[in-house]
């Protein structure tokens, strides 16, 4: 899978863990049609944060430079034809589990949290104490793009995203085989029991849990999978088909700003997210799997998306 001798690794950024590039088969045929069709392609060498960005060091960055996320902002009701200016408050969308089983096909379970935000993840009288090696959140891609420049790194592509969440295996399911709880094990956060109201909470957490908790994959990454979906630097379209194998493509990107643009649902463009988070489950949403992708809005912020960072080696020579 890889084209380069594991042996002769670089020195990595601190937090970070070389991967090697190389081709691989992306996407899958057995889930959802925005995975398909699987497509060889190639991605160059890089580095990648061995987990997701924390909220200590987010907090890190917004010391050092002052930042002010998306959620923390008002919106602008000239960007949202209708609204009234009263009810432009800042916030962010926040899970909030029904008592009882629902129609999974009108969405009932996430509601406008005012005040939500990094700092206060359930909104108001809400904080990160405790919570300071938990995946930050209610971040939008602006955001991420800001911290990554600060950090002197880049959020990844799709690609690049995908081939280091697969560790190393190909055509697998998940980040470590066919099985998702092999012998029962928990091997990521995810969401066990009927979502969105009965979870048995068997992986131990009922939101996001501290970085780290599960066995990293075979790069030794931890978190490719549940927990918090991703946020990557691709505009999401739908993949473009297959190609011979004598014309494999090198760092594929997405689709252009224009095409991610869901004109029945929003004005507003789409980036991919990868991943899955907490909130993925056997009975809706199966996307705790690397070859799984998700639209997501740059003005949007929730309590289950976060990010991580990459660095290129053509960067660095």
């Amino acid at each position: 899978m890889t084209d380069e001798n594991i042996n002769s690794v670089p020195s990595a950024p601190a937090g970070m863990i070389y991967i090697p590039g190389g081709a691989f088969a992306m996407g899958s045929e057995r889930y959802y049609p925005e995975e398909a069709p699987v497509r060889n392609v190639r991605v160059d060498p890089f580095w990648i944060d061995i987990t997701p960005v924390t909220n200590a060091e987010f907090a890190s960055f917004v010391a050092a430079t002052g930042h002010v996320t998306f959620a923390e902002t008002a919106p602008d009701p000239k960007d949202y034809p209708g609204m009234q200016p009263e009810l432009a408050y800042a916030g962010s969308l926040v899970f909030m589990p029904p008592p009882a089983k629902v129609d999974l096909r009108v969405v009932q379970w996430w509601e406008f949290g005012i005040g939500a935000n990094w700092r206060e993840p359930l909104g108001p009288g809400s904080s990160t104490e405790g919570l300071e090696h938990h995946p930050v959140v209610h971040i939008a891609w602006s955001d991420a793009e800001a911290y990554a420049a600060w950090a002197g790194k880049s959020l990844p592509t799709e690609a690049e995203w995908e081939f280091a969440a697969r560790g190393g295996l190909e055509g697998k399911e998940f980040a470590w085989g066919d099985e998702l709880a092999p012998e029962g094990k928990m091997l990521a956060n995810y969401w066990q029991g009927e979502f969105p109201h009965a979870n048995t909470l068997l992986d131990g957490w009922e939101r996001t849990s501290p970085v780290g908790s599960f066995p990293p994959n075979g790069y030794g990454l931890y978190d490719m999978i549940g927990n918090v979906w991703e946020l990557t630097a691709d505009w999401y379209s739908q993949p473009r088909g297959n190609v011979k194998s004598c014309c494999i493509p090198s760092n594929p990107r997405g689709g252009t700003r224009e095409e991610s643009i869901n004109q029945a649902d929003s004005h507003f463009p789409r980036k991919v997210l990868k991943g899955g988070s907490h909130l993925c489950a056997d009975n809706y949403c199966r996307r705790y799997r690397p070859a799984a992708r998700h639209p997501h809005s740059i003005d949007t912020t929730t309590s289950h998306v976060g990010f991580r960072c990459v660095k290129r080696i053509a960067a660095e020579t």
